[in-house]
């Protein structure tokens, strides 16, 4: 069982996982050496897990192989599957489809681009 602190009461030494990215670094595979819990009212507390900063690794860097999949990843995520075209931002996954598509009544061809 981790210690348990409370709300801005965590000692020097510890960090969050996005404090960590921030001096590039990462946990690397070490346990979750304490939790900060933040009360909340008539709701459970916010739980942060916090990591020793002295046994994190630096970050892994973008390979060229890595880079290429998280580009591939991203278009696929604003690719409408409907008109198949790239919108430009991320397709709300509450839609399923770019927001013209959904916006517009369904045509015989089925191709939103037809917008004037």
């Amino acid at each position: 069982m981790a210690t348990v602190y409370r709300w801005r009461l965590a000692p020097d030494g510890l960090a969050t996982r996005r404090q960590l990215r921030a001096l590039g670094l990462r946990p690397g595979g070490q346990d979750v050496a304490a939790e900060v819990h933040r009360p909340r009212r008539r709701k459970p507390p916010l739980v942060a897990y916090l990591y020793r900063i002295e046994h994190a690794k630096p970050v892994r860097p973008m390979t060229p192989a890595r880079a290429a999949a998280l580009a591939a990843a991203m278009l696929a995520r604003r690719t409408c599957p409907n008109c198949r075209t790239d919108v430009g931002y991320c397709i709300p996954r509450s839609l399923g489809m770019c927001v013209p598509c959904h916006d517009t009544p369904a045509s015989s061809d089925g191709d939103c681009r037809v917008l004037a």
